[in-house]
Formats: C-alpha cells, structure tokens, sequence
C-alpha cells in the first residue's frame, strides 16, 4: 500500500520569464529610438556640399540650429523666435560656457538668417559655433 500523498507542485503567483522578454524588447526600442532622437536633423533642410567634409558623430548634449530656406528657426524639432532662440541660448551659456552650437542652414537660406544666427550666438555668449555640411564625395 502506498500511504503518501502525492503533492501537486506549487505554482507560485509570478513567472519572471515573460517580464523579462518583455523588458528586453523595451530595452531595444528604447535604445533604438535614443539614437534617432541624437541626430536632430531638421529634413527641410538641405544643407551645402563640400567636398572635404566628414560626418560627425552625434553626441548626447549636442545642440543643432537648423535655418529653413525661409529663415525660420527650428531647434529641439520646434520653430522659434530669434528671441526665444537667444533666452534659449544664454541658459545653455550659463550652464555650460564652452557649449558647441551646430548650425545647420538650408542651402537655399538668405544669408542674413545665418547671420542673424551668429548675431543670437554671440549675445547669449557662446563662441563655439560649427556650420553643418554634407559630404561632397571625392
């Protein structure tokens, strides 16, 4: 005769295998979408060619002001103002002195919106300033 009982395996309340896929696919897509988000590159805008140019490697922090053919201001994928493009630049001045600014102008832009742009970046203090351009190929 066999007196034992036969125990049903217990089944505890949370399996961590499934939260873990799942936290694993958010990881990728997040990671993935960061660095789309690193190359604020405005798509009206088309930048000159050069022939001796190189692609930079977008950086955490990188601050890029792009001018449209029109003259209008994009930065941080918003349109602004001269002003608050100024407001917005001494704040980063303050905190950051030696901040880097990349100034990416439509090939098509007058050259006043870029001057006007050197003009912002002078008042609010920042002397770092790179112009953008595309790779003309050799």
């Amino acid at each position: 005769m066999n007196f034992r009982r036969h125990a049903k395996p217990e089944v505890f309340g949370f399996q961590i295998a499934p939260m873990v896929d799942i936290l694993l696919v958010l990881l990728v897509f997040f990671i993935v979408t960061w660095n789309f988000s690193l190359a604020d590159k405005e798509l009206d805008v088309k930048i000159p060619t050069a022939s001796n140019s190189k692609e930079a490697a977008a950086y955490v922090g990188q601050v890029v002001v792009n001018v449209r053919p029109d003259g209008s201001i994009v930065f941080n994928h918003e349109t602004i103002t001269g002003d608050q493009l100024l407001a917005k630049l001494q704040d980063l001045a303050k905190l950051f002195p030696d901040q880097a600014v990349i100034l990416r102008g439509d090939k098509n832009a007058k050259y006043d919106a870029i001057a006007n742009i050197l003009d912002i970046c002078r008042k609010a203090n920042i002397w770092n300033i790179a112009f953008a351009t595309a790779g003309g190929g050799n």
